[in-house]
């Protein structure tokens, strides 16, 4: 090969990107249209034009990406919409004096009284909705107001919970209940069979994989708890961001991240990994049915990830990356190649980070999962053929990163130099390191 093309490529390598979605919807990366949208929404509605301002609330919803929200107004000026959260299609109209908004979770076909005890419950904790059944048996969870009472913030909030309870609990309640009915399913569109064999060969051998490094590797989890979360964790988010799974699944990562990094103060360090041991050993047990079943494209809406600065991100790289030194010192290779993972995994899981940082934590994971990638028809491939990161192609996907957001980020200048490509492990720290130097000041 000669030196231009060590460098640049060969003209006739084939880039190959599948329509694959990866990671968690965040709808903090709007257009500037869509803000001026919400600004004319909050400017009309000031003004005492409610539908005027519920129109551009809606556009200011749309995502033209997603294809995610819809309106109608009819001759009368009432207007009537949809829109689409994950499994969940969301209905509402609004007139001068009153809006609506109702999501459809499922259909009984039969009593059940400690199905409908639970939905009480659940109304305590809701700020804006209330489930109810309808005529038809429907369960439904319902938003209304008066036009007056309700401004594009309040809207906002109100439309993001309806959304989203509806969305997580059609797929929790069929699992737990079962004898219930799925509904308003029609806009869900099933994965290529190749692309659910992949994803679920790769959740159960990752499982499988990190249970055997926890339980039986070289670190003993009783006396190095840190250690046994460092790896236990970079898997959670590793399947969230790679596999980005619906239902049961989804809600079983999220409960697991949730009472684990709760205070509960009678809870030891080794007693919570039992726990997401346990938790994980269960995800095993599923069959290939059940998790292809949750596999299918999606429309979303609303994201569930708050928006952070550079600032928190380079807290959380100062804060463990460190760690790694300890593990590396004490030949404990698999818990210091999970800490950048753990960092990384956690920041997408819980975070809308930048873009262009998005954009580099994800360049990590189609370098340390290449084969992966590779599995799921993503060409080239990231590795080399003794493992080790292509820093060709590294340095290509950075450049491109750097052109997309140049002109928002005008001082994004990666010191691609100080990468390392002797490893993946060598190299998943330094990409870490260049993102902290990272300098995101914004033009606007």
């Amino acid at each position: 090969m000669s030196f231009f093309e060590r460098w640049f490529g060969n003209r006739d390598e084939e880039w190959v990107q599948p329509d694959i979605r990866f990671g968690r919807y965040s709808d903090s990366y709007k257009p500037s249209s869509c803000y001026d949208a919400w600004d004319e929404a909050v400017t009309q509605f000031e003004k005492g034009r409610f539908l005027d301002a519920y129109e551009q609330f809606l556009r200011f919803l749309r995502d033209d990406a997603e294809d995610n929200v819809v309106w109608h107004r009819n001759n009368q000026g009432a207007l009537s919409f949809e829109f689409f959260q994950g499994s969940k299609r969301v209905v509402g109209w609004a007139t001068h004096r009153q809006v609506r908004l109702e999501a459809r979770v499922a259909r009984m076909n039969e009593p059940r009284p400690e199905l409908l005890r639970r939905l009480v419950e659940q109304n305590f904790s809701l700020k804006f909705s209330r489930y109810a059944l309808d005529p038809d048996q429907h369960i439904v969870v319902v938003f209304d107001s008066e036009t007056s009472d309700a401004s594009p913030y309040k809207l906002y909030y109100a439309f993001k919970e309806v959304a989203t309870h509806a969305d997580k609990q059609d797929d929790l309640l069929l699992e737990e209940f079962g004898q219930i009915e799925q509904v308003d399913s029609a806009h869900l569109e099933s994965l290529p069979a190749v692309e659910r064999d992949v994803k679920h060969h790769f959740i159960t051998n990752s499982i499988s994989t990190t249970l055997q490094e926890a339980l039986f590797g070289s670190l003993d989890r009783d006396t190095y708890p840190t250690g046994t979360s460092y790896l236990l964790f970079d898997l959670i988010y590793k399947l969230d961001y790679l596999t980005k799974p619906e239902g049961f699944t989804m809600e079983s990562l999220e409960r697991i991240h949730r009472r684990f990094f709760t205070k509960e103060p009678t809870l030891t360090a080794q007693q919570k990994n039992e726990y997401v041991i346990q938790e994980l050993e269960q995800l095993l047990q599923r069959s290939a049915q059940d998790y292809q079943q949750e596999m299918y494209q999606v429309k979303t809406t609303f994201g569930i990830t708050a928006p952070v600065t550079h600032d928190r991100i380079v807290g959380l790289i100062d804060a463990e990356l460190h760690q790694m030194e300890w593990y590396q010192a004490n030949n404990h290779p698999a818990v210091a190649s999970a800490i950048p993972g753990y960092i990384i995994g956690y920041c997408l899981f819980n975070y809308a980070v930048p873009q262009p940082v998005r954009e580099l934590f994800h360049l990590y994971y189609r370098v340390v999962q290449c084969d992966y990638f590779e599995a799921l028809g993503f060409q080239p491939k990231f590795c080399n053929e003794d493992g080790h990161p292509n820093s060709r192609l590294v340095r290509k996907s950075i450049d491109k990163v750097v052109k997309k957001y140049r002109h928002r980020y005008p001082s994004l200048r990666p010191s691609v130099s100080s990468l390392v490509f002797t490893g993946k492990t060598a190299f998943a720290k330094s990409l870490l390191l260049m993102v902290r130097g990272l300098d995101l000041t914004r033009l606007d």
